[in-house]
């Protein structure tokens, strides 16, 4: 199955008062395996960022005031999200974001039946624990040294790996994997941990399991030659 983990970035926490998406970072992942497929943008907000929100993320007003519009990304990153599941880190606050640009330029809503929130599955998995991304990278022993600040991909990239170990470990996608690793598999090298059919196994010749006369004479001497042989007692 085909899902999208992403993430946003914005200059605040309310897009019903004005607050805009200004960075989005997907990751495609097929089986719970990512494909390496990605999707990366940052949009002009066509206002000031606040002081507070670039603390969190670095990006400034004179940096985004050089990029496109949400509007001039929209067909590719529609096209990239497709008809999927959505995954998201507290989902309710990205799917926010990501639909009041929809609206600020008359297209239609992504459906909310689409959102997977790994906040929700954190909290069902680790009661009463810290759930934020980075408890959750700790937990699972995933490296964040070089979040240095918050960015789109790179919290895609790590909440793919957090969302893998929430859902069940990464021997789940084993048998995918191995059907992704196309270049291998054209070698005849089989991804480790991977299932190899009986028909895709190389053939060889029968071997001989008995023992040839003269290897059975052998034994025969060497049983003779045993003294106080604990059997001819």
């Amino acid at each position: 199955m085909r899902e999208i983990v992403f993430d946003t970035e914005t200059t605040g926490l309310d897009p019903t008062t004005g607050d805009r998406m200004v960075e989005i970072g997907c990751v495609e992942m097929v089986g719970r395996v990512p494909t390496g497929a990605t999707f990366h943008a940052y949009f002009n907000p066509e206002r000031d960022m606040p002081a507070d929100a670039e603390k969190i993320h670095g990006l400034s007003t004179a940096f985004l005031s050089t990029k496109k519009l949400f509007r001039d990304h929209v067909e590719e990153l529609l096209e990239f999200l497709g008809d999927c599941p959505l995954v998201a880190h507290n989902a309710g606050f990205d799917f926010g974001f990501l639909n009041a640009e929809l609206a600020l330029i008359g297209r239609a809503p992504i459906g909310t039946e689409r959102m997977i929130d790994t906040v929700a599955i954190a909290r069902k998995r680790h009661p009463g624990a810290k759930n934020s991304l980075d408890a959750l990278c700790t937990r699972y022993g995933i490296d964040r040294s070089h979040r240095v600040k918050h960015g789109a991909l790179l919290d895609a990239e790590l909440l793919a790996q957090v969302y893998i170990e929430l859902t069940g470990g990464r021997q789940i996608g084993l048998e995918l994997a191995a059907e992704a690793s196309t270049p291998s598999v054209a070698r005849g090298i089989a991804p480790a941990g991977a299932f190899v059919s009986a028909s895709d196994r190389p053939r060889r010749a029968p071997r001989p399991h008995a023992p040839s006369p003269a290897e059975l004479e052998r034994h025969r001497a060497f049983i003779e030659g045993i003294e106080n042989a604990i059997w001819t007692r």
